[in-house]
């Protein structure tokens, strides 16, 4: 039986990667306890893009509806999962494979940047409601809710999310 190749994805050549999602990331990054929890959230389900999003829209006082483009969707599970799978598989202390592993790292952060740039291609292109309530902290733990993976949050989940919240919302994120 013939193996079959997956379509290529279609990308837009014009795909703006450096852009203002990406920047927010960037900053969120150099917070350790911030990567902590997206991190642990990660390893629980979650998709960081998607936590991301929630937060910087959440930062332009905008929500996040937890609706995502089938295009970003299409492209975690087809490329960034993969690549992320494949690092995973290599031990982390491997001397002889340790060099295959940081290429693998190297490649996981350019999916991510795609990935970042997809999801922001569609939430520029879309108009997220405005949050006119003024309540910052609430509007940031809505939409990281609309973030999750499922409706069930277990006890330690819900703690995580309150210190991701705390620390956006302390302005941990700003540049």
């Amino acid at each position: 039986m013939p193996h079959l190749e997956p379509e290529p994805l279609d990308l837009s050549e014009a795909l703006t990667t450096d852009n203002p999602l990406w920047q927010y990331a960037l900053t969120c990054w150099q917070n350790p306890a911030m990567v902590e929890a997206c991190l642990e959230l990660q390893a629980r389900g979650w998709s960081v893009t998607r936590i991301l999003c929630a937060g910087w829209l959440a930062q332009k006082k905008q929500r996040f509806a937890g609706v995502e483009a089938a295009k970003v969707t299409e492209w975690r599970g087809r490329v960034t999962g993969r690549i992320r799978s494949a690092r995973k598989s290599i031990p982390k202390h491997s001397s002889q494979h340790g060099p295959l592993r940081e290429m693998l790292a190297k490649a996981e952060l350019e999916a991510e940047k795609t990935e970042l740039a997809l999801a922001w291609t569609t939430l520029s292109q879309s108009a997220p409601e405005t949050d006119t309530g003024g309540d910052h902290q609430e509007l940031l733990q809505n939409n990281l809710l609309a973030a999750a993976p499922g409706k069930d949050l277990t006890p330690p989940v819900r703690a995580i999310l309150t210190n991701l919240a705390d620390h956006l919302a302390s302005g941990a994120h700003s540049s």
